[in-house]
C-alpha cells in the first residue's frame, strides 16, 4: 500500500462522525472531491456526492458510502455529572464499558470514558447482571449536572469513539475504528482520483450517503435526488474468519467480497455475473459473501421504480468497536475492482445488466 493511501485511511478512520453528526466528513469529502469531479451536490439529509458527467443520453451510475460511524447520543444528564445514552447504531454491549471517546458539543469537544464496574465491587456478590448498552455510563469528569452544563453539554450531543490508526506488525492489516465505513469514503476517493482523466461512458455520481447506522435512512433520498440507473454501496461488513474459515463468510486476506444475499437484497444474476466478469478479467481476488446485515444497496434497490443494486465490500473483525482489523490486500482487491467496474459501463452494457439485451 502506498504511503498516500494508508494516510488517507489514517485521517479517515480518525475522524469523528456519528449517525446525524457527520458534519466533519462530510467537509473532508468536500475538500478531497472538489478537485476530482465536475460539480458536487447535496441531498436534503446531508449526503454529498461528485460528478463527473456525460451526455444527457448515458446511464446514470451512482457509487455510495456512508459517512457514518456507530456512537451514542447523551440523552440525561444526572445528578452526579454522569450521562445517560442512547446507541446509534448496533453495538455489542460488552464492548463498550472503559473506553475512550469524545463528547461533542455546541462548545466544545471533551475527553469522554465509558464507567464499567470494578472486579473488587463484585466480590461477595453474584457477579454483575445481564448488560444492556443502556446500563452503561458515560463519565467525563464533571462533578454535578450543573457543572456539565456550564460547559455547554445538552441532550441531543453525540459521543463518538476515540481511536488511532495504526498497522499491524506484519504490515499485512491496518487496525483502526469507523472502517465501517471509512472503507467505502476512503474507495470513492481513491476511485474518483483514479478515473479523472478518464472518459467514462455513464454520468457518475459518486459520494456518501448519512445514517447508514440507524436505518439505511440516507441512501433513499439521494437515490431519489439522483436518480441512478445502477446502483454500487461500498460498505464493510463483519469477518466470521476467528474460530474457522469452513462454512462461514468473511475471512480476511481473501479478496473484496461479492455478496450474493442479505436479509434486506438479493443481487439480481445479471449484476453478479457482470461482476464475476470483471474479476475473472482483471484478476481480481474476491470471496462470495452472505450476510446477516444489510447495507445502504437494500434500501436502494427498492428506491423510485427499483434499481439495480449492489455492494463491493471488504470484511474487517470486530467491527462496530473501537478496534477493527482489515487486510490491506482486501482493500486493493476491492479498489480495483470499483474502478474497473466503472470503466466497463456504458449505455450497453447498462442496458444488458437490467434488461437483458
Amino acid at each position: 500500500m502506498e504511503e498516500k493511501t494508508f494516510q488517507r485511511i489514517k485521517e479517515l478512520t480518525e475522524l469523528q462522525g456519528t449517525s446525524g453528526f457527520e458534519e466533519d466528513v462530510r467537509a473532508y469529502m468536500k475538500q478531497k472531491m472538489e478537485p476530482l469531479v465536475d460539480e458536487i451536490q447535496y441531498d436534503g439529509l446531508g449526503g454529498i456526492f461528485g460528478l463527473k458527467k456525460a451526455s444527457q443520453d448515458d446511464p446514470r451510475v451512482m457509487v455510495a458510502a456512508h459517512m457514518d460511524e456507530v456512537g451514542f447520543m447523551l440523552t440525561q444528564i444526572k445528578d452526579n455529572g454522569l450521562f445517560q445514552v442512547v446507541p446509534l447504531g448496533g453495538w455489542n454491549p460488552y464492548v463498550v464499558s472503559s473506553q475512550r471517546f469524545t463528547l461533542k458539543t455546541s462548545k466544545g469537544n471533551y475527553p469522554c470514558i465509558s464507567s464499567s464496574v470494578s472486579p473488587h465491587l463484585l466480590r461477595g456478590g453474584s457477579g454483575q447482571k445481564q448488560l444492556e448498552v443502556t446500563d452503561v455510563l458515560f463519565d467525563a469528569g464533571f462533578e454535578s449536572k450543573e457543572e456539565a452544563e456550564s460547559f455547554g453539554v445538552r441532550p441531543g450531543d453525540s459521543i463518538v469513539p476515540l481511536a488511532e490508526t495504526i498497522k499491524t506488525a506484519n504490515g499485512k492489516n491496518i487496525i483502526s475504528k469507523s472502517w465501517d465505513n471509512r472503507y467505502g469514503c476512503t474507495l470513492v476517493l481513491e476511485a474518483l482520483e483514479a478515473l479523472q482523466n478518464e472518459k467514462l461512458g455513464h454520468t457518475l455520481i459518486a459520494g456518501a450517503n448519512v445514517q447508514e447506522e440507524v436505518g439505511l435512512r440516507g441512501s433513499k433520498p439521494s437515490v431519489h435526488k439522483f436518480e441512478p440507473d445502477l446502483f454500487f454501496a461500498v460498505d464493510c461488513s463483519a469477518a466470521d474468519d476467528i474460530q474457522t474459515k469452513k462454512g462461514t463468510y468473511g475471512h480476511l486476506g481473501e479478496g473484496t467480497l461479492l455478496r450474493i444475499y442479505d436479509p434486506g437484497m438479493i443481487t439480481l444474476p445479471r449484476v453478479r455475473e457482470y461482476l464475476l466478469d470483471i474479476a475473472s478479467t482483471h484478476n481480481i481476488p474476491y470471496q462470495y459473501f452472505v450476510s446477516k446485515g444489510g447495507t445502504d444497496a437494500g434500501a436502494a434497490h427498492t428506491t423510485n421504480n427499483g434499481v439495480p443494486s449492489t455492494v463491493i465490500g471488504v470484511c474487517g473483525r470486530y467491527i462496530h468497536t473501537h478496534q477493527t482489523m482489515f487486510n490491506i490486500k482486501d482493500f486493493e482487491a476491492a479498489r480495483e475492482m470499483l474502478i474497473q467496474v466503472l470503466k466497463g459501463l456504458d449505455k450497453t452494457t447498462v442496458n444488458t445488466i437490467i434488461y437483458g439485451k
